[in-house]
């Protein structure tokens, strides 16, 4: 079959470089887990470097003509090729409870709702390793104080140690982006349970960040907080002032208020 041709609707770009195909590979440190989920394959750059370590490789592809492809090109692939969107699928259809990591080049323009997703199955995650557009690898990886920081920093880095790896240049896709790339990669910290209600939590840094150059005495009006808990200092920053743990205390102190 001829190769596939990157779909513009769908934010394929395709990596050319063996290299860096490898490299993303390497960053996975197979610890914790027997199997490992590709978003977004493509013509399998990347998968056949998976294919050469000692764990199971699924992948999942939503464009029929890739999924033509990788079953024509790779038969170790036989039965693991999930032709479906991540963003709607059931995982657990395949992984049925068990612990799995995730890598891909994704989709530029999908790329934060997949690491949303991911999150929703973080129990079953202990790692997640990829190629971002470079300033959404960069703000997932960011610390506090910085236009960058914000709901997916603290979100992500609730659960995760997260490190930017390197920048990939634009010149080795096809179609080449107009923008640089970035590899990080997500560990998942041995206390990922947080000491607060979760979904409060996500509340919280949602609303915080949605008006994020106001203090949080403004921006978390919408939570009905009481007149005493609202004279606390902490209101008096802005979101971007509060790292990950003081936003798990600020969960707590509304918790406790009755929230």
């Amino acid at each position: 079959m001829e190769k596939v041709k990157a779909k513009k609707h769908l934010g394929q770009h395709f990596l050319k470089d063996e290299s860096i195909a490898k490299d993303i590979a390497d960053t996975l440190n197979l610890e914790g887990y027997d199997d490992v989920l590709e978003i977004g394959p493509g013509m399998g750059v990347l998968t056949k470097y998976l294919l050469d370590k000692p764990i199971n490789t699924y992948v999942i592809e939503i464009d029929t003509e890739s999924v033509t492809y990788l079953d024509e090109n790779y038969p170790k692939l036989k039965d693991k090729i999930i032709s479906k969107d991540f963003l709607k699928y059931n995982i657990n259809e395949i992984f049925e409870g068990k612990q799995f990591a995730i890598i891909g080049n994704f989709p530029y323009n999908i790329s934060t709702q997949i690491v949303f997703r991911a999150l929703e199955y973080r129990n079953q995650i202990p790692e997640f390793a990829g190629m971002f557009q470079k300033e959404v690898a960069q703000r997932i990886c960011e610390k506090k104080g910085t236009k960058a920081y914000g709901i997916l920093s603290v979100l992500v880095q609730a659960f995760y140690d997260a490190e930017y790896l390197f920048t990939v240049d634009e010149n080795v896709f096809i179609p080449p982006p107009k923008v640089k790339s970035g590899v990080l990669r997500l560990r998942r910290k041995k206390e990922y349970s947080l000491p607060c209600g979760e979904k409060l939590f996500f509340t919280v840094v949602k609303t915080a960040f949605q008006q994020r150059r106001k203090t949080l005495r403004n921006s978390l009006k919408t939570l009905n907080l009481s007149d005493s808990l609202r004279e606390d200092t902490v209101f008096d920053l802005r979101p971007e002032q509060l790292n990950v743990e003081q936003f798990i205390e600020l969960t707590q102190k509304i918790e406790a208020d009755g929230v």
